[in-house]
């Protein structure tokens, strides 16, 4: 029994560290925290604009546009440096699998590029 609670030490310390550490952080928030602030700095601001109207309002599809752009750069660069660091124990499979994967982001690029996402007025 004494053993067990031995291996468990660890973990005890690091989750009361943890939890002194947070009350820590929140109270120093309470304390430091400016109580006046500034109109403009606790405005809604999302999407380059100014909340004005109802939330279900119609937005224009080039931001829908931009987030796909987005989610396409941000899968290649995740799934491609990982590739590119192992690509000397890959076999032909791996490097095929990547080429097609790399084709369907192509695909998606040029869709975006073929709606005008790139050209914002």
């Amino acid at each position: 029994m004494e053993e067990m609670l031995r291996e468990y030490l660890p973990i005890l310390v690091f989750l009361a560290i943890a939890i002194v550490l947070g009350l820590v952080l929140i109270l120093a928030a309470i304390v430091i925290a400016v109580r006046n602030p500034d109109p403009e700095k606790v405005s809604a601001y999302e999407c380059g604009f100014n909340a004005f109207d109802d939330a279900r309002m119609k937005f224009d599809v080039r931001f829908y546009l931009v987030s796909i752009l987005f989610i396409i750069f941000d899968l290649e660069i995740a799934m491609l440096f990982p590739w590119a660091v192992a690509f000397k124990d890959l076999s032909m499979v791996g490097f095929w699998s990547m080429i097609v994967f790399l084709g369907v982001l192509t695909a998606g690029f040029a869709y975006e590029w073929k709606k005008g996402a790139l050209e914002w007025e």
